[in-house]
Protein backbone atom coordinates (compact mmCIF):
# COMPACT_ATOMS: atom_id res chain seq x y z
CA UNK A 1 0.00 0.00 0.00
CA UNK A 2 1.61 3.24 -0.57
CA UNK A 3 1.20 6.57 1.74
CA UNK A 4 3.40 8.67 2.47
CA UNK A 5 4.89 7.89 5.96
CA UNK A 6 4.79 12.02 6.82
CA UNK A 7 1.26 12.41 6.09
CA UNK A 8 -0.11 13.00 9.10
CA UNK A 9 -3.40 15.68 8.87
CA UNK A 10 -4.28 14.30 12.71
CA UNK A 11 -2.84 15.50 15.93
CA UNK A 12 -0.81 12.62 17.54
CA UNK A 13 1.42 11.45 19.67
CA UNK A 14 2.82 8.80 17.76
CA UNK A 15 4.80 8.14 14.20
CA UNK A 16 4.17 5.08 12.12
CA UNK A 17 6.80 2.77 13.74
CA UNK A 18 8.77 0.83 10.89
CA UNK A 19 10.44 -3.18 11.44
CA UNK A 20 11.98 -5.28 8.84
CA UNK A 21 12.24 -8.46 11.32
CA UNK A 22 9.45 -8.76 12.69
CA UNK A 23 6.25 -6.40 14.73
CA UNK A 24 3.51 -7.30 17.19
CA UNK A 25 0.70 -4.23 17.58
CA UNK A 26 -1.73 -4.83 20.09
CA UNK A 27 -3.39 -2.09 22.93
CA UNK A 28 -1.21 -2.63 25.85
CA UNK A 29 2.39 -2.86 25.34
CA UNK A 30 3.54 -5.79 28.00
CA UNK A 31 1.49 -7.86 25.82
CA UNK A 32 3.53 -6.24 22.64
CA UNK A 33 6.61 -7.01 24.05
CA UNK A 34 5.81 -10.70 24.92
CA UNK A 35 5.12 -11.10 21.47
CA UNK A 36 8.53 -9.51 20.04
CA UNK A 37 10.14 -11.29 22.68
CA UNK A 38 8.81 -15.03 21.00
CA UNK A 39 10.18 -13.47 17.94
CA UNK A 40 13.38 -12.93 18.99
CA UNK A 41 13.85 -16.20 20.52
CA UNK A 42 13.06 -17.98 16.93
CA UNK A 43 8.96 -18.12 17.20
CA UNK A 44 6.81 -16.96 14.08
CA UNK A 45 4.28 -14.88 13.70
CA UNK A 46 1.71 -17.50 14.70
CA UNK A 47 3.51 -17.81 17.79
CA UNK A 48 3.63 -14.04 18.49
CA UNK A 49 0.48 -13.85 18.33
CA UNK A 50 -0.63 -16.67 20.60
CA UNK A 51 1.76 -15.27 23.35
CA UNK A 52 0.53 -11.99 22.82
CA UNK A 53 -2.74 -12.83 22.86
CA UNK A 54 -2.13 -14.87 26.43
CA UNK A 55 -0.33 -12.14 27.69
CA UNK A 56 -3.47 -9.71 27.31
CA UNK A 57 -5.44 -11.88 29.45
CA UNK A 58 -3.70 -11.20 32.41
CA UNK A 59 -2.36 -7.19 31.91
CA UNK A 60 -5.75 -6.18 30.13
CA UNK A 61 -8.40 -8.68 31.74
CA UNK A 62 -11.03 -6.33 31.20
CA UNK A 63 -11.42 -6.62 28.11
CA UNK A 64 -10.58 -10.24 27.36
CA UNK A 65 -9.90 -13.47 28.90
CA UNK A 66 -9.15 -17.12 29.00
CA UNK A 67 -12.94 -17.79 28.84
CA UNK A 68 -13.61 -15.58 25.83
CA UNK A 69 -13.85 -16.52 22.37
CA UNK A 70 -10.92 -15.97 19.27
CA UNK A 71 -11.17 -15.67 15.75
CA UNK A 72 -7.81 -14.99 13.02
CA UNK A 73 -6.42 -14.39 9.88
CA UNK A 74 -3.46 -15.86 8.92
CA UNK A 75 -1.32 -15.32 5.83
CA UNK A 76 1.11 -17.89 5.06
CA UNK A 77 2.28 -20.12 2.07
CA UNK A 78 0.76 -17.80 -0.46
CA UNK A 79 -2.85 -17.41 0.86
CA UNK A 80 -5.25 -16.74 3.82
CA UNK A 81 -6.39 -19.15 6.06
CA UNK A 82 -9.17 -18.19 8.49
CA UNK A 83 -9.91 -19.75 11.96
CA UNK A 84 -13.43 -19.24 13.56
CA UNK A 85 -12.96 -19.45 17.55
CA UNK A 86 -16.37 -19.04 18.84
CA UNK A 87 -18.08 -21.43 21.01
CA UNK A 88 -21.78 -22.64 20.99
CA UNK A 89 -24.75 -22.63 23.59
CA UNK A 90 -25.41 -25.64 25.85
CA UNK A 91 -26.92 -28.70 24.86
CA UNK A 92 -29.50 -27.38 27.00
CA UNK A 93 -29.63 -23.85 26.28
CA UNK A 94 -33.74 -22.84 26.12
CA UNK A 95 -35.28 -19.78 24.76
CA UNK A 96 -38.46 -20.85 26.21
CA UNK A 97 -37.37 -21.18 29.63
CA UNK A 98 -35.96 -17.54 29.32
CA UNK A 99 -39.30 -15.99 27.90
CA UNK A 100 -40.98 -18.32 31.16
CA UNK A 101 -38.66 -16.36 33.75
CA UNK A 102 -39.83 -13.15 32.46
CA UNK A 103 -36.35 -12.26 30.27
CA UNK A 104 -37.80 -10.44 26.78
CA UNK A 105 -33.89 -10.00 25.75
CA UNK A 106 -30.97 -12.83 26.87
CA UNK A 107 -29.31 -11.23 30.11
CA UNK A 108 -26.18 -10.02 30.58
CA UNK A 109 -24.68 -11.74 34.03
CA UNK A 110 -24.82 -15.05 35.21
CA UNK A 111 -24.43 -18.00 33.35
CA UNK A 112 -27.18 -17.51 30.91
CA UNK A 113 -24.94 -15.70 28.68
CA UNK A 114 -22.21 -18.32 28.90
CA UNK A 115 -21.45 -20.32 25.76
CA UNK A 116 -18.57 -22.21 25.26
CA UNK A 117 -15.00 -20.45 25.61
CA UNK A 118 -13.40 -20.75 22.19
CA UNK A 119 -10.15 -18.54 23.07
CA UNK A 120 -8.02 -21.56 24.41
CA UNK A 121 -8.88 -24.09 21.75
CA UNK A 122 -7.92 -21.17 19.11
CA UNK A 123 -4.66 -20.58 20.59
CA UNK A 124 -4.11 -24.73 20.65
CA UNK A 125 -5.52 -24.85 17.16
CA UNK A 126 -3.05 -21.82 15.41
CA UNK A 127 -0.31 -23.39 17.43
CA UNK A 128 -0.25 -26.62 15.72
CA UNK A 129 -1.33 -26.03 12.28
CA UNK A 130 1.44 -22.80 12.25
CA UNK A 131 3.73 -22.34 15.14
CA UNK A 132 7.01 -23.06 15.63
CA UNK A 133 7.57 -23.32 19.15
CA UNK A 134 5.70 -25.26 21.88
CA UNK A 135 2.87 -23.69 24.13
CA UNK A 136 4.76 -24.17 27.33
CA UNK A 137 7.68 -21.76 26.00
CA UNK A 138 4.79 -19.62 23.83
CA UNK A 139 2.57 -18.98 27.55
CA UNK A 140 5.66 -18.35 29.50
CA UNK A 141 5.53 -14.22 29.34
CA UNK A 142 1.67 -14.25 30.15
CA UNK A 143 3.00 -16.82 32.91
CA UNK A 144 5.36 -14.53 34.23
CA UNK A 145 3.45 -11.19 34.78
CA UNK A 146 0.98 -13.27 36.00
CA UNK A 147 2.93 -14.90 38.77
CA UNK A 148 5.47 -12.41 39.34
CA UNK A 149 2.98 -9.27 38.97
CA UNK A 150 2.56 -6.57 36.07
CA UNK A 151 2.05 -3.07 36.16
CA UNK A 152 -1.65 -1.65 35.00
CA UNK A 153 -1.76 0.86 32.32
CA UNK A 154 -3.98 4.22 32.76
CA UNK A 155 -7.12 2.67 30.14
CA UNK A 156 -6.55 -0.87 31.61
CA UNK A 157 -7.05 1.04 35.39
CA UNK A 158 -10.02 2.57 34.44
CA UNK A 159 -11.69 -0.21 32.02
CA UNK A 160 -11.41 -2.00 35.49
CA UNK A 161 -12.61 0.51 38.03
CA UNK A 162 -15.65 0.91 35.53
CA UNK A 163 -16.34 -3.00 35.61
CA UNK A 164 -15.98 -2.97 39.35
CA UNK A 165 -18.80 -0.35 40.13
CA UNK A 166 -21.19 -2.15 37.17
CA UNK A 167 -20.28 -5.51 39.37
CA UNK A 168 -20.64 -4.13 42.67
CA UNK A 169 -24.46 -2.53 41.65
CA UNK A 170 -25.58 -5.53 39.72
CA UNK A 171 -24.05 -8.51 41.17
CA UNK A 172 -25.11 -10.22 44.39
CA UNK A 173 -25.17 -13.38 43.90
CA UNK A 174 -22.93 -16.42 45.63
CA UNK A 175 -21.30 -17.16 42.47
CA UNK A 176 -20.67 -13.73 41.21
CA UNK A 177 -17.98 -13.62 44.29
CA UNK A 178 -15.18 -15.13 42.91
CA UNK A 179 -15.05 -12.29 40.51
CA UNK A 180 -14.68 -9.91 43.15
CA UNK A 181 -11.90 -12.26 44.72
CA UNK A 182 -9.94 -12.53 41.66
CA UNK A 183 -10.11 -8.88 40.26
CA UNK A 184 -10.69 -6.80 43.31
CA UNK A 185 -9.34 -9.11 46.34
CA UNK A 186 -8.67 -5.35 48.13
CA UNK A 187 -12.46 -4.13 48.39
CA UNK A 188 -11.45 -2.43 45.21
CA UNK A 189 -10.11 -2.24 41.47
CA UNK A 190 -6.40 -1.65 41.04
CA UNK A 191 -4.90 1.81 40.06
CA UNK A 192 -2.49 2.64 37.28
CA UNK A 193 0.26 2.08 37.88
CA UNK A 194 -0.25 -0.70 40.94
CA UNK A 195 1.64 -3.71 40.81
CA UNK A 196 -1.31 -7.02 40.36
CA UNK A 197 -0.45 -10.54 40.67
CA UNK A 198 -2.76 -13.01 39.48
CA UNK A 199 -1.45 -16.21 40.69
CA UNK A 200 -4.58 -18.59 40.12
CA UNK A 201 -4.52 -17.43 36.05
CA UNK A 202 -0.82 -18.01 36.14
CA UNK A 203 -1.69 -21.63 37.35
CA UNK A 204 -4.20 -22.10 34.73
CA UNK A 205 -1.96 -20.89 31.84
CA UNK A 206 0.91 -23.62 33.22
CA UNK A 207 -1.65 -26.37 32.62
CA UNK A 208 -3.08 -25.04 29.07
CA UNK A 209 0.52 -25.18 28.12
CA UNK A 210 1.51 -28.32 29.36
CA UNK A 211 -1.74 -29.70 27.88
CA UNK A 212 -1.72 -28.17 24.11
CA UNK A 213 -5.28 -26.60 26.02
CA UNK A 214 -6.51 -30.23 26.67
CA UNK A 215 -7.14 -29.71 30.17
CA UNK A 216 -10.04 -26.59 29.27
CA UNK A 217 -12.28 -29.20 27.24
CA UNK A 218 -11.42 -32.54 27.91
CA UNK A 219 -9.50 -32.93 31.38
CA UNK A 220 -9.30 -31.36 34.76
CA UNK A 221 -9.94 -27.90 33.58
CA UNK A 222 -13.28 -28.87 32.08
CA UNK A 223 -14.58 -30.47 35.10
CA UNK A 224 -13.93 -27.45 37.56
CA UNK A 225 -15.97 -25.69 34.83
CA UNK A 226 -18.58 -27.97 34.60
CA UNK A 227 -18.76 -28.86 38.84
CA UNK A 228 -19.16 -24.97 39.35
CA UNK A 229 -22.18 -24.61 36.35
CA UNK A 230 -23.71 -27.74 38.02
CA UNK A 231 -23.55 -25.90 41.84
CA UNK A 232 -25.36 -23.09 40.21
CA UNK A 233 -28.15 -25.57 37.77
CA UNK A 234 -26.25 -23.67 34.97
CA UNK A 235 -27.14 -25.43 30.96
CA UNK A 236 -23.34 -25.59 30.36
CA UNK A 237 -22.06 -28.77 31.00
CA UNK A 238 -18.28 -30.40 30.94
CA UNK A 239 -19.98 -32.48 28.04
CA UNK A 240 -20.35 -28.95 26.28
CA UNK A 241 -17.09 -28.50 26.59
CA UNK A 242 -15.88 -31.61 25.30
CA UNK A 243 -17.56 -31.63 22.30
CA UNK A 244 -16.11 -28.33 21.30
CA UNK A 245 -13.11 -28.00 18.01
CA UNK A 246 -12.45 -24.89 16.43
CA UNK A 247 -13.37 -24.33 12.84
CA UNK A 248 -11.35 -23.66 9.85
CA UNK A 249 -12.79 -21.19 7.46
CA UNK A 250 -12.74 -19.60 3.99
CA UNK A 251 -12.40 -16.25 4.44
CA UNK A 252 -14.40 -13.82 2.55
CA UNK A 253 -13.20 -10.97 0.57
CA UNK A 254 -14.58 -8.41 -1.38
CA UNK A 255 -12.32 -6.28 -3.87
CA UNK A 256 -12.27 -2.16 -3.66
CA UNK A 257 -10.36 -0.39 -5.67
CA UNK A 258 -7.73 -3.10 -6.62
CA UNK A 259 -7.25 -3.95 -3.36
CA UNK A 260 -8.83 -7.53 -1.74
CA UNK A 261 -10.77 -7.09 1.97
CA UNK A 262 -10.97 -10.28 4.11
CA UNK A 263 -13.46 -10.99 7.10
CA UNK A 264 -13.78 -14.47 8.63
CA UNK A 265 -17.48 -15.19 6.96
CA UNK A 266 -20.30 -15.66 9.59
CA UNK A 267 -21.07 -16.22 12.73
CA UNK A 268 -19.22 -13.04 12.56
CA UNK A 269 -20.22 -9.86 11.45
CA UNK A 270 -17.33 -8.64 9.33
CA UNK A 271 -19.97 -9.47 6.92
CA UNK A 272 -21.01 -6.02 7.60
CA UNK A 273 -17.76 -4.26 6.81
CA UNK A 274 -17.69 -5.78 3.01
CA UNK A 275 -21.29 -5.61 2.27
CA UNK A 276 -20.68 -1.27 2.82
CA UNK A 277 -17.60 -1.67 0.94
CA UNK A 278 -19.40 -2.81 -1.71
CA UNK A 279 -21.99 -0.58 -1.65
CA UNK A 280 -19.26 2.35 -1.64
CA UNK A 281 -17.23 0.95 -4.18
CA UNK A 282 -19.96 2.43 -6.80
CA UNK A 283 -19.64 6.00 -5.83
CA UNK A 284 -16.86 8.22 -6.80
CA UNK A 285 -15.06 8.45 -3.34
CA UNK A 286 -12.30 11.18 -4.08
CA UNK A 287 -14.33 13.42 -2.34
CA UNK A 288 -11.96 12.73 0.59
CA UNK A 289 -13.43 15.18 3.85
CA UNK A 290 -16.19 16.14 2.15
CA UNK A 291 -20.27 15.90 3.64
CA UNK A 292 -20.71 13.62 0.63
CA UNK A 293 -17.84 11.42 1.56
CA UNK A 294 -18.84 10.92 5.03
CA UNK A 295 -22.34 10.80 4.32
CA UNK A 296 -22.06 7.69 1.52
CA UNK A 297 -19.97 5.56 4.07
CA UNK A 298 -22.50 6.23 7.06
CA UNK A 299 -25.78 5.44 4.51
CA UNK A 300 -24.13 2.56 3.05
CA UNK A 301 -22.98 1.26 6.74
CA UNK A 302 -26.69 1.47 8.06
CA UNK A 303 -27.74 -0.44 5.17
CA UNK A 304 -25.03 -3.26 5.87
CA UNK A 305 -25.89 -3.06 9.59
CA UNK A 306 -29.98 -3.74 8.67
CA UNK A 307 -29.37 -6.78 5.98
CA UNK A 308 -26.91 -7.98 9.49
CA UNK A 309 -29.72 -7.78 12.16
CA UNK A 310 -32.38 -9.75 10.22
CA UNK A 311 -30.20 -12.47 8.26
CA UNK A 312 -26.42 -12.69 10.24
CA UNK A 313 -26.47 -16.03 12.44
CA UNK A 314 -25.06 -19.31 12.85
CA UNK A 315 -24.28 -20.34 8.45
CA UNK A 316 -27.03 -23.34 8.65
CA UNK A 317 -29.69 -21.07 10.18
CA UNK A 318 -28.98 -17.87 7.78
CA UNK A 319 -31.73 -17.73 5.36
CA UNK A 320 -29.52 -16.36 2.74
CA UNK A 321 -25.83 -16.96 1.95
CA UNK A 322 -23.25 -14.41 2.32
CA UNK A 323 -22.20 -14.58 -0.92
CA UNK A 324 -25.95 -13.32 -1.85
CA UNK A 325 -25.32 -10.32 0.54
CA UNK A 326 -22.27 -9.70 -1.30
CA UNK A 327 -23.45 -10.25 -4.84
CA UNK A 328 -23.09 -7.07 -6.77
CA UNK A 329 -26.39 -6.52 -8.21
CA UNK A 330 -27.32 -6.49 -4.88
CA UNK A 331 -25.14 -4.09 -3.60
CA UNK A 332 -26.12 -1.87 -6.66
CA UNK A 333 -30.23 -2.27 -5.41
CA UNK A 334 -28.93 -0.91 -1.96
CA UNK A 335 -26.61 2.05 -3.79
CA UNK A 336 -30.21 3.17 -5.43
CA UNK A 337 -31.25 3.59 -1.33
CA UNK A 338 -28.76 6.51 -0.64
CA UNK A 339 -30.04 9.83 -1.84
CA UNK A 340 -28.98 13.28 -0.34
CA UNK A 341 -30.64 13.01 3.07
CA UNK A 342 -29.92 10.38 5.99
CA UNK A 343 -32.88 6.88 6.09
CA UNK A 344 -34.21 5.25 8.34
CA UNK A 345 -32.60 1.65 7.25
CA UNK A 346 -34.55 -1.57 6.80
CA UNK A 347 -33.26 -5.07 5.52
CA UNK A 348 -33.23 -5.49 1.38
CA UNK A 349 -34.41 -8.86 0.06
CA UNK A 350 -30.71 -10.70 -1.41
CA UNK A 351 -31.30 -13.91 -3.16
CA UNK A 352 -32.06 -16.62 -0.50
CA UNK A 353 -29.32 -19.77 -0.68
CA UNK A 354 -14.62 -6.37 25.35
CA UNK A 355 -12.16 -7.15 23.12
CA UNK A 356 -8.66 -7.21 22.32
CA UNK A 357 -7.10 -7.04 18.82
CA UNK A 358 -3.34 -7.75 18.04
CA UNK A 359 -1.53 -7.74 14.74
CA UNK A 360 1.52 -9.78 14.26
CA UNK A 361 4.52 -10.50 11.41
CA UNK A 362 7.67 -12.02 11.45
CA UNK A 363 10.56 -11.85 8.95
CA UNK A 364 9.57 -14.38 6.55
CA UNK A 365 6.16 -13.31 5.37
CA UNK A 366 3.88 -15.16 7.80
CA UNK A 367 1.19 -12.13 9.35
CA UNK A 368 -1.76 -12.77 11.79
CA UNK A 369 -4.66 -10.45 12.19
CA UNK A 370 -6.10 -12.20 15.78
CA UNK A 371 -8.63 -10.60 18.11
CA UNK A 372 -10.28 -12.05 20.93
CA UNK A 373 -13.05 -11.28 23.78
CA UNK A 374 -15.02 -11.45 26.87
CA UNK A 375 -17.87 -9.68 24.84
CA UNK A 376 -18.82 -7.39 27.33
CA UNK A 377 -16.05 -6.16 29.60
CA UNK A 378 -15.13 -8.71 32.52
CA UNK A 379 -18.30 -10.71 30.80
CA UNK A 380 -20.57 -12.80 32.53
CA UNK A 381 -19.39 -11.49 35.64
CA UNK A 382 -18.24 -15.43 36.38
CA UNK A 383 -14.43 -16.51 37.48
CA UNK A 384 -14.25 -20.19 37.93
CA UNK A 385 -13.03 -20.94 41.59
CA UNK A 386 -9.24 -21.45 41.73
CA UNK A 387 -8.34 -20.82 38.08
CA UNK A 388 -8.59 -17.29 37.27
CA UNK A 389 -10.86 -18.22 34.54
CA UNK A 390 -13.49 -15.46 33.55
CA UNK A 391 -16.55 -16.11 31.39
CA UNK A 392 -17.74 -14.11 28.70
CA UNK A 393 -20.80 -13.01 28.03
CA UNK A 394 -21.02 -13.92 24.17
CA UNK A 395 -24.17 -15.41 24.40
CA UNK A 396 -25.95 -11.53 24.95
CA UNK A 397 -25.88 -11.96 21.00
CA UNK A 398 -28.45 -13.94 21.02
CA UNK A 399 -32.47 -13.22 20.96
CA UNK A 400 -35.41 -14.96 21.89
CA UNK A 401 -37.23 -14.24 19.19
CA UNK A 402 -38.31 -17.38 18.19
CA UNK A 403 -38.37 -18.28 13.97
CA UNK A 404 -35.13 -15.40 13.94
CA UNK A 405 -32.45 -17.09 12.57
CA UNK A 406 -30.12 -15.73 15.38
CA UNK A 407 -32.62 -17.04 18.71
CA UNK A 408 -30.72 -18.55 21.14
CA UNK A 409 -31.10 -22.86 20.30
CA UNK A 410 -28.84 -25.97 22.03
CA UNK A 411 -25.60 -26.46 20.36
CA UNK A 412 -25.25 -23.03 18.40
CA UNK A 413 -23.43 -20.29 18.04
CA UNK A 414 -24.11 -16.20 18.47
CA UNK A 415 -24.28 -13.46 16.00
CA UNK A 416 -20.33 -12.36 16.43
CA UNK A 417 -19.23 -8.99 16.70
CA UNK A 418 -15.17 -9.66 16.94
CA UNK A 419 -13.96 -9.76 13.75
CA UNK A 420 -10.08 -9.82 12.13
CA UNK A 421 -9.22 -7.80 9.11
CA UNK A 422 -6.92 -8.27 6.34
CA UNK A 423 -5.98 -6.73 3.07
CA UNK A 424 -4.59 -8.18 -0.09
CA UNK A 425 -3.30 -7.00 -3.89
CA UNK A 426 -2.56 -8.63 -6.55
CA UNK A 427 -2.23 -12.00 -4.40
CA UNK A 428 0.41 -10.11 -2.58
CA UNK A 429 -0.09 -9.83 1.40
CA UNK A 430 -0.16 -5.99 2.39
CA UNK A 431 -1.20 -6.87 6.12
CA UNK A 432 -3.90 -7.29 9.36
CA UNK A 433 -6.08 -4.40 10.93
CA UNK A 434 -8.58 -4.30 13.31
CA UNK A 435 -10.65 -2.05 15.38
CA UNK A 436 -11.89 -3.30 18.60
CA UNK A 437 -15.33 -2.67 20.16
CA UNK A 438 -18.46 -4.52 19.86
CA UNK A 439 -20.98 -2.86 16.91
CA UNK A 440 -18.04 -0.44 16.54
CA UNK A 441 -16.13 -3.26 14.59
CA UNK A 442 -16.94 -3.31 11.05
CA UNK A 443 -17.85 0.81 11.15
CA UNK A 444 -14.02 1.07 12.13
CA UNK A 445 -13.17 -1.21 9.62
CA UNK A 446 -14.60 0.60 6.94
CA UNK A 447 -13.22 4.26 7.95
CA UNK A 448 -9.93 2.01 7.87
CA UNK A 449 -10.28 0.92 4.23
CA UNK A 450 -12.19 3.93 3.23
CA UNK A 451 -9.09 5.93 4.85
CA UNK A 452 -6.50 4.06 3.90
CA UNK A 453 -7.24 3.24 0.27
CA UNK A 454 -9.47 6.52 -0.53
CA UNK A 455 -7.80 9.10 1.57
CA UNK A 456 -4.01 7.23 0.81
CA UNK A 457 -3.26 8.14 4.82
CA UNK A 458 -0.47 6.31 6.33
CA UNK A 459 -1.55 3.88 8.97
CA UNK A 460 -1.33 5.60 12.03
CA UNK A 461 -3.12 8.94 10.41
CA UNK A 462 -5.46 6.42 9.57
CA UNK A 463 -5.93 5.48 13.12
CA UNK A 464 -5.87 8.86 14.37
CA UNK A 465 -8.81 10.16 12.17
CA UNK A 466 -11.48 10.96 14.01
CA UNK A 467 -14.22 8.66 13.84
CA UNK A 468 -17.96 8.37 13.34
CA UNK A 469 -20.11 5.42 14.89
CA UNK A 470 -24.26 4.81 13.90
CA UNK A 471 -26.11 3.56 16.98
CA UNK A 472 -29.73 3.25 15.50
CA UNK A 473 -32.36 5.29 13.75
CA UNK A 474 -30.67 8.46 12.16
CA UNK A 475 -28.15 8.80 15.18
CA UNK A 476 -24.68 9.19 14.51
CA UNK A 477 -22.35 9.61 17.46
CA UNK A 478 -19.23 11.55 16.46
CA UNK A 479 -15.66 12.00 18.56
CA UNK A 480 -15.09 15.70 19.96
CA UNK A 481 -12.23 16.31 17.26
CA UNK A 482 -14.38 15.30 14.82
CA UNK A 483 -14.45 18.12 11.97
CA UNK A 484 -17.84 20.63 13.64
CA UNK A 485 -18.93 21.85 9.84
CA UNK A 486 -18.80 18.67 9.02
CA UNK A 487 -21.09 17.59 11.61
CA UNK A 488 -23.10 20.70 10.74
CA UNK A 489 -23.86 19.43 7.70
CA UNK A 490 -24.98 16.02 8.03
CA UNK A 491 -27.20 17.35 10.37
CA UNK A 492 -28.56 19.29 7.60
CA UNK A 493 -28.77 16.44 5.67
CA UNK A 494 -31.13 15.00 8.48
CA UNK A 495 -28.48 12.63 10.51
CA UNK A 496 -28.68 13.35 14.49
CA UNK A 497 -25.55 13.95 14.96
CA UNK A 498 -24.03 13.82 18.48
CA UNK A 499 -20.62 14.04 20.14
CA UNK A 500 -19.70 11.64 22.55
CA UNK A 501 -17.35 12.00 25.03
CA UNK A 502 -16.80 8.48 25.47
CA UNK A 503 -13.70 8.08 23.22
CA UNK A 504 -13.19 4.16 24.20
CA UNK A 505 -16.43 3.46 22.78
CA UNK A 506 -15.00 4.92 18.94
CA UNK A 507 -13.12 1.59 19.37
CA UNK A 508 -9.23 0.65 19.32
CA UNK A 509 -7.33 -0.32 16.48
CA UNK A 510 -3.87 -1.69 15.45
CA UNK A 511 -2.29 -2.29 12.07
CA UNK A 512 0.62 -3.57 10.52
CA UNK A 513 1.26 -3.51 6.71
CA UNK A 514 4.25 -4.54 4.44
CA UNK A 515 5.70 -2.63 1.79
CA UNK A 516 7.17 -4.16 -1.83
CA UNK A 517 10.86 -3.82 -0.24
CA UNK A 518 9.42 -6.16 2.56
CA UNK A 519 9.55 -3.43 5.30
CA UNK A 520 6.69 -3.07 8.05
CA UNK A 521 4.57 -0.11 8.60
CA UNK A 522 2.66 -0.88 12.03
CA UNK A 523 0.66 1.86 13.70
CA UNK A 524 -1.06 1.55 17.58
CA UNK A 525 -4.29 3.16 18.68
CA UNK A 526 -4.13 6.43 20.74
CA UNK A 527 -6.99 5.79 22.15
CA UNK A 528 -5.56 2.88 24.15
CA UNK A 529 -2.25 2.06 25.94
CA UNK A 530 -0.96 0.25 22.85
CA UNK A 531 2.34 -0.37 21.66
CA UNK A 532 4.02 -1.46 18.29
CA UNK A 533 7.06 -3.56 19.04
CA UNK A 534 9.49 -4.11 16.26
CA UNK A 535 12.30 -5.16 15.56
Amino acid sequence: MQFDPMDYPYASRRMVTYGARGMVATSQQLAAQAGLQILREGGNAVDAAIATAACLTVVEPCSNGIGGDAFALVWVHGGLFGLNGSGPAAQKADAASLWKQGHKAMPRFGWQPVTVPGAPGAWAALSKRFGRMPLTKVLAPAISYARNGFVVSPTVAAAWQKQYQLFSRELDGEEFRFWFHTFAPHGRPPQAGELVQLPEHAETLEELGQTGCESFYRGALAQRIGDFAARFAAPLTAEDLAAFQPEWVHPLRVQYRGYDVWEIPPNGHGLVALSALEILKGFDMTCVESVEWYHRQMEALKLAFADAKAYLAEPKDMQVTAESLLDPAYAEERRKLIGPKAILPIAGNPASGGTVYLAAADAEGMMVSFIQSNYQGFGSGLVVPGTGIALHNRGCNFNLEEGHPNCLAPGKRPYHTIIPGFISKNEQPVGPFGVMGAFMQPQGHLQVVVRAIDQGLNPQAVLDAPRWQWTGGRTIEVEPHFPQHIAAALSRRGHEVRVSMDVASFGRGQIIWRSDSGALAGATESRADGCVAAW
